[in-house]
């Protein structure tokens, strides 16, 4: 750079036109600025790709939390089902004429947990008047459910009342005993009172 402006001034002062010069320094001034702007403009904005990957971070982040849930979900099933097999097997092998019982419990969900709520209702009585001059009185209620918070900690949770038991689908029941048509029907009463299930979805067959 130093030798161009150098041979610019000499040629100047040789007669060349000084104005040709003056330009060219003018021009190379310009283009430093510009390739300098250039630099702090790409180094204050984020890669393309790095806002693309931090998009992929957050998604696959929250598809972990939905797995997560979701396995725990399952996991909380398979438990209770595996609790109320074990329970009603040890029942079922009790009972007169009843032996090698083997269950199986298909449940609906987990525990429902019941929470308690403020019921708040409004009225509201409005006068209507028709093209003939009549009037009419239109009322108008509301109901609001709203959950009560307690406080715990540093926050507040809903206030737990109630955990209901899930919903029984079905049962299935193998023993030995159950080609006995009075044994058959012991095995069903007692599953069906002590799962609260419906006769119907209780399904008993002889084991061999």
């Amino acid at each position: 750079m130093k030798q161009l402006l150098d041979k610019l001034f000499k040629n100047g002062a040789k007669g060349t036109s000084k104005k040709t010069g003056y330009m060219l320094i003018l021009a190379l001034g310009g283009l430093m600025l510009i390739i300098v702007g250039n630099l702090f403009t790409s180094s204050n904005e984020t890669p393309p790709q790095q806002e693309i990957t931090h998009n992929l971070d957050e998604e696959s982040e929250e598809t972990a939390k939905q797995v997560k849930s979701n396995e725990d979900m399952t996991s909380d099933i398979s438990e209770l089902e595996e609790s109320y097999k074990k329970d009603l097997e040890s029942m079922l092998n009790n009972i007169k004429g009843v032996s090698e019982a083997e269950v199986m419990v298909n449940l609906e969900s987990t525990k429902i947990k019941v929470y308690e709520k403020n019921l708040i209702y409004g009225q509201q009585s409005t006068d209507e008047s028709d093209k003939n001059g009549g009037t009419r009185k239109v009322q108008d209620s509301t109901e609001e459910a709203q959950t009560v918070l307690v406080r715990q900690g540093e926050g507040e949770v809903p206030l737990l009342i109630q955990t209901k038991k899930p919903e029984v689908r079905g049962v299935f029941v193998v023993a030995k005993g159950a080609d006995h048509a009075s044994v058959k029907k012991w095995i069903i009463e007692s599953t069906s009172r002590v799962l609260d299930v419906p006769t119907h979805r209780v399904s008993v067959m002889p084991k061999n």
